[in-house]
């Protein structure tokens, strides 16, 4: 037995701009599992990351203030069993950064969900990379990791995340007014099948954020 599940990766820019393109996009893609870069970590963002999943008809899987605005969205399809927040050491001078991760269920499998948002430095981002990668292998279940890596293919970020998993595909997601970087990823246990990978763009993808958002469908193993 095997199921299918729908992983959608977007990061929202701190849901700066239209947030009805945003419902509407989220909507079309009809993922079981938003993983969200750029979600509430400040003031009230208990609320804030609640109203957000009900805009979106979801639910708040995980993450928030403890991951650094990573955040883990479901559809009552997914049930989420335990989640836990990482965060990277702080490097003097910069923002800090962290890592969401939870294990769902669907009829049929179970896995681990993990997103991430890195460092914009070219030096530090290497180093968050590679701890993040460290954390998945903590996990005996299939990984799907999705974040802003704010790099493109062929930076050691994406060598450090991708260490023994897929890419499930590359397409330019920043910015979206005129995509040209593809900074956003998607990795998955080699167990996992990628059915489909898509990076989503359009009018209302364009209003909704900064980035572009990755659909990707994948055949979890049983």
């Amino acid at each position: 037995m095997t199921a299918r599940v729908r992983v959608v990766s977007y990061n929202i820019h701190s849901s700066k701009d239209d947030l009805r393109a945003l419902a509407a996009v989220v909507a079309d893609l009809a993922p079981d599992v938003l993983i969200v870069q750029e979600g509430a970590r400040r003031f009230r963002w208990r609320q804030k990351n609640a109203t957000l999943a009900d805009r979106l008809r979801m639910v708040v899987g995980g993450g928030g203030l403890w991951s650094l605005g990573n955040l883990v969205l479901t559809t009552l399809r997914v049930r989420v069993l335990e989640t836990r927040d990482v965060r990277y050491p702080l490097v003097p001078g910069h923002h800090m950064r962290g890592a969401v991760f939870a294990t769902c269920a669907v009829p049929g499998a179970r896995f681990v969900v993990t997103g991430s948002h890195l460092s914009t430095d070219p030096a530090v981002r290497p180093v968050q990379a590679a701890a993040w990668r460290a954390e998945m292998r903590g996990s005996d279940l299939p990984v799907v990791a999705a974040g802003d890596l704010n790099a493109e293919p062929g930076d050691p970020t994406w060598a450090a995340v991708a260490d023994g998993l897929h890419i499930a595909g590359t397409a330019p997601t920043h910015p979206s007014s005129g995509p040209r970087r593809a900074i956003d990823g998607v990795f998955v246990d080699k167990r996992i099948e990628v059915a489909s990978f898509r990076v989503v763009d359009s009018e209302q993808a364009r209003r909704a954020s900064d980035h572009l958002p990755i659909a990707v469908d994948l055949v979890l193993p049983d």
